[in-house]
């Protein structure tokens, strides 16, 4: 149970995660079903890559719809219901009678004053907590350290609790030695627009950089569809480096595979991440990253080994990174190589299986 699928708008790095794992699950034959939120255009059934996918309701009336599901259709049904929190969870401990557990890629806690409006964000910070301690004898699954001791300040168990690795869509690199960079040093921000990702603190971060490197580009890649996208882009056409950046809006898959490998870094700023998906895959691509130290972030970046984690998240101190990622030319090639050979580890086989291994303990 969870409110996103794969083809949801708004779907993100989770989505994905989840039905390479469901795709697995069906072809060790297991029956396996997907129950999502309805969206504009899509509702009902489908059935994909072996497994099902039901979508009810939509964003707030899914949780509501998944139990009336379960009550007419599953009950007796089946081995294990995994009940996803992102944002809320389903509570499917209170009435799912079979074996049920928790997966958590992340909790949401100050993301709510980024994504939710008043007076739900405030309702919803207070009522996290609570929730939570209610929920907090379950078993979780959860994708990094970061997570797990999150979890712990809220009443789980640390004994209850197990990580296992994400994996990657896109393949590695396949010559580390044949990659190349743009002609001048670039950084490249890849994702949605949006307050939680925080792209202006790169922007800002990016004007100050150039100051120390006349030469410095801006990449930026992503959907730009909100009121905090448009306040973006504003500010990109006011900045008096306006011609050193580019906004590309989304890309294919390509373009995002071309921008990752002939980037010299990457940025990711968010308020707070499972993992930080987006750097791997760069990572992946032969291209190191520059991070806010917070949650997930700190989980794909090893500090000063592949790639540079901020000692203050603040867009004075990314900048700092960046001009130190850029101008120490053996720094930055070590992070480079042990960013790439880090990344090559995270593949959705190794994660199934460590999936298996979690919710058949």
């Amino acid at each position: 149970m969870t409110w996103k699928d794969r083809k949801n708008p708004l779907a993100g790095g989770a989505e994905s995660i989840n039905e390479e794992l469901a795709k697995r699950l069906a072809k060790d034959g297991h029956e396996v079903i997907l129950i999502v939120a309805g969206y504009k255009g899509e509702s009902g059934e489908e059935a994909t890559d072996g497994y099902k996918i039901i979508r009810l309701g939509n964003r707030w009336t899914v949780y509501w719809q998944a139990f009336g599901y379960y009550k007419k259709h599953l009950v007796g049904w089946p081995d294990l219901v995994i009940d996803e929190i992102n944002t809320i969870p389903f509570f499917a401990q209170f009435y799912v009678k079979e074996k049920n557990i928790i997966l958590c890629y992340q909790l949401c806690r100050e993301i709510w004053f980024y994504q939710i409006f008043f007076p739900l964000n405030v309702i919803g910070y207070l009522l996290e907590p609570l929730y939570l301690w209610l929920l907090r004898k379950q078993t979780v699954l959860t994708e990094s350290e970061s997570t797990k001791k999150d979890m712990q300040r809220y009443g789980f168990k640390k004994d209850n609790i197990f990580v296992f690795n994400i994996g990657l869509e896109i393949e590695p690199a396949e010559d580390f030695n044949a990659l190349s960079k743009y002609n001048e040093p670039t950084i490249l921000y890849l994702g949605s627009l949006r307050s939680m990702k925080r792209p202006l603190h790169v922007i800002k971060a990016f004007e100050m950089a150039k100051e120390k490197i006349p030469d410095l580009k801006l990449l930026i890649a992503g959907d730009s569809e909100t009121r905090y996208g448009r306040k973006v882009l504003d500010y990109i056409n006011n900045s008096k480096y306006r011609k050193s950046i580019n906004y590309l809006g989304r890309v294919s898959l390509d373009k995002k595979m071309e921008l990752m490998q002939k980037s010299h870094a990457i940025c990711a700023t968010s308020v707070k991440e499972g993992w930080g998906i987006i750097v791997t895959e760069a990572n992946s691509q032969g291209t190191p990253a520059i991070v806010y130290n917070v949650d997930g972030l700190r989980d794909s970046v090893k500090n000063n080994e592949t790639g540079l984690v901020c000692d203050e998240n603040t867009p004075r101190n990314l900048s700092e990174k960046m001009i130190q990622l850029l101008q120490d030319e053996i720094l930055y090639k070590s992070l480079q190589k042990k960013a790439w050979v880090g990344s090559s580890k995270m593949t959705f086989e190794n994660s199934y299986q460590q999936f298996i291994s979690k919710i058949n303990a």
